[in-house]
């Protein structure tokens, strides 16, 4: 009964290092499409408010920032497109995927309904 009890506090003790080291690389944030300021240009900057009594916080894109629209890769200018077709921005979302540590937006998404 103590052996298994031994075990088991060692099994345990083992796991709690790996768990320590887990730490956030990305942070999504899903804002109101209205509260958003999209990049002239691939190598620009993204405005948006992470909540509605927020400051607008602005981040760089790249080449590499994914732009979806319904999940589907596009283009900048195509993503720019069909959120001016949009009639109804306080209505609609927007996921923003920020990359803390190089300070980079990755990823842009919208589902258009």
């Amino acid at each position: 009964m103590k052996f298994r009890l031994l075990m088991t506090a060692l099994v345990l003790s083992l796991a709690l290092p790996a768990a320590a080291q887990f730490t956030t690389v990305q942070l999504a944030h899903e804002v109101e499409m209205s509260t958003v300021r999209l990049p002239q240009s691939e190598s620009g900057t993204i405005a948006f408010k992470a909540c509605g009594e927020c400051d607008y916080q602005t981040t760089r894109v790249s080449s590499e920032t994914v732009w979806l629209v319904n999940n589907r890769p596009v283009t900048l200018v195509k993503f720019r497109q069909v959120v001016a077709g949009m009639t109804d921005r306080d209505k609609e979302y927007v996921t923003v995927k920020q990359h803390l540590e190089r300070d980079l937006i990755t990823q842009v998404s919208i589902i258009v309904r």
